[in-house]
Parts: structure tokens; C-alpha cells; sequence
């Protein structure tokens, strides 16, 4: 059970992830999960430089800034459902990875043609969506499909190095060479 805090800063928010393991950013629909969102105490409304608030601005922020300051310790990524989380490098070793992971050749046709153009030549979504939509005539709802799937069987994830606002692609294995299980 993760302890009622109140979160105003990274660091606290890092805090959080590593108390509770593993945290949605947003959605409290999953049983057994917290969200970050009902620990942050920053304006809902308001008080940030955009009309979503700072509350949605540091949470949006810092589930990129948490893996790239953190690189070791911090991962972001999507778990059943689609629902984006933040988790702790122990919970995604000990649990989550065991539980999660799926060869790609378990996945969808569109998800291993999408996994290949990855592989491949790592980039940004927009690139991988528009040579995937180009090369195997998908939709961009097939495409976000596929990307979700292999985001969700850990077969890719965001290179922690992108940068703040940016998803850069890469295999899940060259983001942690060092294997899960």
C-alpha cells in the first residue's frame, strides 16, 4: 500500500514510483494500482503555462523526465489495456517483464512489420507511423494499434536519452541489454 503523500517536485514523484513499484499516470480504473495523479498536489486548474493545468503539465512532463533522470531506476511504458504507467526498474525486472513480455512473433502481423521498421532504423513515432503506413497501407488507428501492442508485450520502448516531448523507438532489449528475466 502506497503511503498518502502529497507530490509537488520530481523528485518526490520518483519517490512515489519507487514506494509503489508500479503507478498509472493518470487512471485509477486499474484495481490494485495508484494513480500519480491523485498524489500530485499541484493546481488541476490553472497555475501552469498551458490551458490543461500543472498538474497535467508535471505529470505529462515528468513521465519522461523520471526514466531520463533516472535511467537505472525509472520505466515508463503501457500495460494491458493501453494505460500508460510508470514503474520501478525492480517491479518491471521482478514482475511486470515475467508477467508481460510476449515474443513478437506472437503479435499481430501489422505489430512485427511495425517491430521490424524499428529494429531496423530506430525513430520517432511520426517516422515509424509514416513509413509504416506508406510500406504496409495501415491506418494511423492501425498503426497506434500495433505500436500500443508492442509497447504493452515489451517488445519496444522509449529511449529514456530522447528528450523531453519526443518518443524515440528502440528494441526493448537494446533499451535494457542486460535482459529482465
Amino acid at each position: 500500500m502506497v503511503k498518502t503523500r502529497k507530490i509537488h517536485t520530481l523528485e518526490e514523484a520518483f519517490e512515489f514510483v519507487q514506494q509503489a513499484g508500479v503507478c498509472t499516470l493518470f487512471s485509477n480504473k486499474v484495481a490494485g494500482l495508484p494513480a500519480l495523479w491523485d498524489h500530485v498536489d499541484l493546481p488541476a486548474d490553472g497555475g501552469g503555462r498551458t490551458k490543461w493545468g500543472a498538474r497535467v503539465e508535471a505529470i505529462w512532463a515528468w513521465k519522461n523526465e523520471l526514466p531520463e533522470t533516472y535511467p537505472e531506476d525509472v520505466f515508463y511504458g503501457k500495460i494491458s489495456g493501453g494505460l500508460a504507467v510508470l514503474m520501478s526498474m525492480d517491479h518491471l525486472r521482478d514482475v511486470h517483464h515475467p508477467k508481460a513480455h510476449r515474443p513478437v512473433a506472437g503479435c499481430s502481423k501489422l505489430a512485427q512489420q511495425v517491430y521490424e521498421i524499428i529494429r531496423l532504423d530506430p525513430a520517432e513515432t511520426a517516422e515509424v507511423r509514416a513509413i509504416a503506413i506508406d510500406r504496409h497501407h495501415c491506418t494511423k488507428s492501425q498503426f497506434d494499434t500495433a505500436l500500443k501492442q508492442l509497447q504493452i508485450t515489451l517488445n519496444i520502448a522509449r529511449d529514456p536519452a530522447t528528450g523531453p516531448g519526443r518518443d524515440r523507438w528502440l528494441t526493448f532489449r537494446e533499451v535494457y541489454p542486460e535482459g529482465m528475466a
